[in-house]
């Protein structure tokens, strides 16, 4: 599935933000691009906690997430997007920071967690994400996602 929107570059502008190692990791379908599952986002979603939340509100100004209340830094007109929380469902971000997978350097939610998020989310990309992850598994039998 070949989105229209941006490719691994954003992995570039994230390692320039210079956020504190530790206290962040990509979300959303960030992870589905570093592992190659999916060829391009429309955006990159990373949470934050401590240090890199007070570095990511340095970076731009807090913006509502469309439709929800919940407060994001939006970076890069648009193509960087960074919070404490995410719109759907209710996750433990300190577990999320913790047990990321380091991939070309940044820490990526591990796949398990994606695929909660994109469950309880079950929008259509994030339903055509998931039978991805599916096919994706299916030719990699006892290999990780």
């Amino acid at each position: 599935m070949a989105e229209t929107g941006y490719g691994p570059e954003l992995f570039d502008l994230l390692r320039a933000m210079t956020l504190p190692s530790g206290h962040y990791a990509v979300f959303g379908s960030g992870p589905l691009l570093a592992k190659g599952i999916i060829d391009s986002v429309n955006d990159l979603d990373v949470i934050c906690r401590g240090t890199a939340w007070e570095r990511a509100r340095e970076l731009g100004d807090l913006v509502p997430i469309e439709g929800t209340d919940v407060m994001i830094v939006s970076t890069h007109d648009g193509a960087i997007t960074l919070g404490k929380t995410w719109a759907y469902g209710s996750f433990d971000l300190a577990e999320l920071i913790t047990t990321a997978e380091t991939i070309e350097g940044l820490p990526f939610v591990r796949i398990e967690h994606v695929i909660e998020y994109k469950t309880i989310a079950g929008r259509p990309k994030d339903l055509a994400h998931l039978a991805l992850i599916e096919r994706h598994r299916a030719t990699r039998p006892g290999q990780p996602a």
